[in-house]
């Protein structure tokens, strides 16, 4: 039974990630075309095309981001978004989530966005974080007078982090994009069945006829 066992969970953890990503892909498509087609159905009648909502609602977005990136209406969304930044809760919301996509969104000249390994004088314990801020300007009094950078310590599966005022000698550029260290701070850097094995004991062959130890 032990060779079918190994092949059961093997087939399971092959099947599972793509079957989840295959349906959260779809939840994600069906409802943003149940969105755009209830947005353009007004227009387009009972006319529809699989896929048109996606697309239409793409083009949207593609539309609003080249509106945007013109200085008179990038002037007319700070006035948008006036009662955003403005009511107590809301603001908080918004102007969080507004910071966080901001840090990911693309830029020409991206000098926050570092990933870097902290290490602490004296101390061999190592941690990968994301550089946020590289001084200390626009805080209260007491951080702006710090020579010291922000760095953001995600915690494993995303369910929180913490942000660290540390030494700037105390960190360590590596290669490594924004987007890959938060995909491995999300799986708590889990090593791959895929990886180098190192010293990790060799994996048994199903096929081999199981023998019990002495």
């Amino acid at each position: 039974m032990k060779p079918i066992y190994q092949y059961f969970f093997r087939g399971l953890i092959t099947f599972l990630p793509l079957a989840i990503t295959v349906y959260v892909f779809y939840l994600t498509v069906a409802w943003i075309e149940s969105i755009a087609m209830w947005a353009i159905r007004p227009f387009i009648g009972d006319f529809y095309l699989p896929g048109l909502g996606i697309v239409l609602g793409a083009g949207l977005i593609l539309g609003l981001g080249f509106l945007i990136s013109q200085p008179h209406v990038a002037r007319w969304l700070s006035w948008i978004e006036l009662p955003f930044t403005n009511l107590p809760v809301v603001k908080s919301i918004y102007s969080s989530l507004k910071s966080f996509a901001d840090y990911f969104s693309p830029h020409k000249d991206t000098p926050q966005q570092a990933v870097v390994v902290l290490r602490m004088p004296g101390n061999e314990l190592s941690i990968v974080g994301l550089v946020t801020r590289q001084n200390m300007q626009g805080l209260p009094p007491a951080l702006a007078e710090l020579d010291q950078v922000a760095v953001y310590l995600p915690m494993g599966y995303m369910i929180g982090g913490y942000t660290v005022f540390v030494p700037r000698s105390w960190i360590t550029p590596i290669e490594m994009s924004v987007e890959e260290a938060m995909r491995s701070s999300l799986l708590a850097w889990m090593a791959s069945n895929r990886d180098g094995n190192g010293d990790k004991p060799a994996t048994p062959d199903p096929t081999e006829p199981y023998r019990p130890a002495p």
